[in-house]
């Protein structure tokens, strides 16, 4: 499917899987919705994704984890182009890695609000819009911890739980809409998502100790090819992995 002025939201757009997937969208001449809670860095983006090809970029402030915000994100949004032609649910975080039994209830509450309820809010606030518009493609940044879990991950392998059935879940309900839904699950990416988690580049480096990691733009390019085929063809999930990653907790360091 051709790109060329296709309305194209992404959340979480100011670094990592955001940032690399709006760049190579903008390459593919889409007018760019960015919503991320560090407007500052959207507006510096913007120039580039104009430079790369992007007729028009909105940047938008937006906290999924607030009513309000979400909202106000929409509003503009809709306002500025109309009903989307993808949406791209990409923010996330993570934070820590204590067993349940010593969690951090207050981290669970922030990973449950960005994670589940924030994909659900996005979701809501678009998908009406996207009914009456005739079609359209959701499509999710999931995780391998979607589908397996590991010794101090449980709320975050619980979230991405979540979100695949929130991507089946809606490919149920919109059946017969022409909206399609898509999920891109990857394995362990190199981005600001481990400093965020563990507290600083030193310790998030040791995460990929003596192995290539995926990097921002190799999922960028999973997100393009899904949302490029044809429109009858919807690609349900895609697990990508590092070369020496055979599992979510089971890799190969050199």
């Amino acid at each position: 499917m051709n790109l060329d002025n296709k309305v194209v939201i992404i959340t979480g757009a100011s670094s990592g899987i955001g940032e690399a997937t709006a760049k190579l969208f903008a390459k593919q001449k889409a007018k760019l919705v960015l919503g991320a809670r560090r407007l500052e860095k959207l507006n510096k983006l913007e120039s580039e994704l104009l430079k790369l090809g992007s007729p028009e970029v909105l940047t938008l402030s937006l906290d999924v984890r607030d009513d309000q915000s979400v909202k106000n994100f929409k509003e503009s949004s809709i306002e500025k182009f109309g009903s989307p032609d993808i949406l791209i649910n990409n923010a996330g975080l993570v934070l820590g890695v204590d067993h349940i039994c010593n969690g951090d209830i207050e981290h669970w509450k922030t990973i449950f609000d960005t994670n589940v309820l924030g994909v659900l809010r996005v979701c809501r606030a678009f998908i009406n819009d996207m009914k009456d518009a005739g079609g359209g493609h959701l499509i999710f940044v999931g995780s391998i911890s979607g589908h397996q879990v590991y010794e101090g991950g449980g709320p975050y392998c619980a979230s991405k739980h979540s979100v695949k059935a929130i991507s089946q879940t809606l490919k149920l309900e919109l059946l017969g809409s022409k909206i399609r839904c898509s999920s891109v699950d990857p394995g362990m990416v190199e981005t600001e998502f481990s400093v965020v988690r563990l507290g600083s580049k030193e310790a998030a480096s040791k995460v990929y100790d003596g192995i290539t990691p995926l990097t921002a733009e190799d999922i960028a390019e999973c997100i393009e090819f899904s949302a490029r085929r044809p429109a009858h063809v919807n690609i349900d999930s895609m697990i990508v992995m590092p070369r020496e990653q055979a599992s979510v907790y089971k890799v190969h360091r050199e």
